[in-house]
């Protein structure tokens, strides 16, 4: 009897010490976890940086194009914010990917990923309709082009764009600037909404670092 209680507590010993280091692999596995997600979300924050970055030297080169022209100069600056969003958008896909995977498993992480691609989508849309709009300029402001003109001599042509204006071409008109400035103040808008979203979206990704950051009982953020 004396044996089986020996045996009874040194099998107790030996379950105790399995249970507690079971629960030092979990604490493992958790932290390393935590990490894994932390270094998306950051890498996120990381390339949203870049989207903000882009889109100030979009802008600065848009207005340079409005004052002084230069198409080619324009195009490539078009063409090179293209290449870098399209870059930004493969990298946040292969982040929603790894959010899937059973070794971290955060769906509400990818959607939260996939709520953002789908408004710097629109908002991408909407910058480009806006500088197009703006380049256009308002219908009744257009310069007129006098390319088939007929010409006959070097100081004088027969302007093929002379006409009485009547009452129904200034209503023609009116109407024509109110469609523009209607497309242009609701695609303002949209951009204002989708930055709006975007930001709302970017502070849940910063609470959740905070939360997950082994130092944020310090209050410490990235």
């Amino acid at each position: 009897m004396e044996d089986f209680g020996i045996s009874e507590e040194k099998g107790m010993e030996v379950y105790e010490g399995d249970v507690v280091k079971g629960m030092e692999a979990m604490d493992i596995d958790l932290s390393s976890t935590s990490a894994k997600i932390l270094d998306l979300l950051r890498r996120f924050l990381g390339v949203q940086q870049r989207r903000a970055k882009a889109y100030a030297r979009w802008h600065r080169g848009f207005s340079e194009y409005m004052a002084h022209g230069g198409d080619l100069a324009y195009q490539k600056l078009c063409a090179d914010i293209t290449t870098e969003f399209n870059d930004c958008s493969k990298q946040v896909l292969e982040m929603e990917s790894l959010f899937l995977m059973p070794d971290i498993s955060r769906n509400d992480l990818a959607c939260l990923l996939k709520d953002v691609q789908a408004e710097e989508k629109q908002k991408l849309h909407l910058t480009a309709k806006i500088q197009i709009l703006k380049k256009a300029g308002r219908p009744s402001e257009r310069l007129v082009s006098h390319e088939h003109c007929r010409f006959s001599d070097t100081a004088k042509h027969e302007c093929l764009h002379v006409r009485e204006i009547t009452e129904e071409d200034g209503t023609e008109d009116a109407e024509a600037d109110a469609e523009y400035d209607n497309s242009l103040k609701e695609a303002i808008r949209g951009v204002q909404d989708a930055v709006t979203s975007i930001n709302e979206h970017l502070e849940e990704v910063r609470y959740e670092i905070e939360a997950l950051s082994p130092t944020s009982f310090s209050g410490s953020v990235i």
